[in-house]
């Protein structure tokens, strides 16, 4: 699913901003992007990041708002550079060198120009984690909306699956009855007029049946769907669960469909397996 969330606080080395975004992934792909002074926090934010969400690509950025306070400083040693400009020139004249001392020559000196950092006292895991977990919440409020209405697409197509599949039921008798005739009739056919023995079709019929009867797999898609239906209603993570549950209805319905022998059927049975799709390009989305 996806969302956004931010939070900013001030913390003693200054005012921290953390942005989360997340988008659809089949896993947990965690990415951040983190001043260098964060780095050192990055598998700590990523476990907190884990404690949110179990699914899609989530990519974390935290920055300082105030980076001018943060940026490195850059100072001068006036002494010591004074210092070499001083001994420079005495070494040229003793040994009566040519060239300037100037500059460019003093400032190549060591620690005659450095960089550091501000005085305020580096950042803490119990500054930072308040930050990170407000706007991972704030993200994740957003992915539960989003949630709520794939919930309730996926609950509509569970219905329509549940009404086609109570159609094929009522019309699954009627085949077997034409199937049936059709079998006699075409034994009597080929026997030629001569005599029929009826226990041997019968034998044949109730092959037949066994062949077509398509009852069980109605029984178990319609205990898959009461599965859905109770996983969505229970609150916490279902993608996974519901992805297992339409891949066995996908199952279920190529069953029903190799049995199916009966245009209706067939119809229905292609009804039942694009809203399988729909529902499986939805899960993709459903953490």
């Amino acid at each position: 699913m996806t969302g956004f969330g931010e939070a900013e606080r001030q913390l003693a080395a200054g005012r921290l901003r953390v942005e989360i975004r997340s988008v659809n992934h089949r896993f947990l792909l965690f990415t951040p992007r983190l001043v260098n002074d964060l780095a050192s926090f990055e598998a700590a934010i990523k476990d907190r990041v884990r404690q949110e969400f179990e699914r899609g690509h989530v990519s974390l950025s935290a920055r300082w708002v105030d980076s001018d306070a943060r940026e490195p400083a850059l100072s001068v040693d006036l002494d010591r550079a004074r210092q070499f400009a001083t001994r420079l020139k005495e070494l040229q004249q003793a040994l009566d060198l040519s060239g300037d001392v100037n500059l460019e020559l003093v400032a190549r000196q060591p620690e005659v120009l450095t960089w550091s950092q501000p005085d305020s006292a580096p950042p803490t895991w119990d500054e930072i984690e308040p930050v990170v977990g407000e706007a991972a919440a704030a993200c994740r409020t957003m992915r539960l909306r989003e949630g709520a209405a794939l919930q309730q697409d996926i609950v509509v197509r569970l219905e329509s699956i549940r009404a086609a599949l109570g159609r094929i039921a009522e019309l699954a008798p009627a085949r077997l009855t034409r199937e049936r005739n059709r079998l006699s009739q075409s034994a009597q056919e080929l026997i030629g007029g001569t005599g029929l023995d009826p226990q041997r079709l019968a034998q044949e019929i109730a092959l037949m049946s066994d062949r077509l009867d398509i009852s069980e797999e109605l029984v178990r898609f319609a205990a898959h769907i009461d599965a859905c239906r109770g996983a969505l209603a229970v609150e916490g993570p279902v993608g996974k669960q519901l992805g297992f549950l339409a891949q066995e209805m996908g199952r279920e319905a190529n069953t029903i469909g190799s049995k199916a022998n009966d245009a209706g059927i067939a119809t229905l049975v292609i009804q039942v397996k694009g809203d399988l799709e729909k529902i499986r390009e939805q899960l993709e989305n459903l953490e």
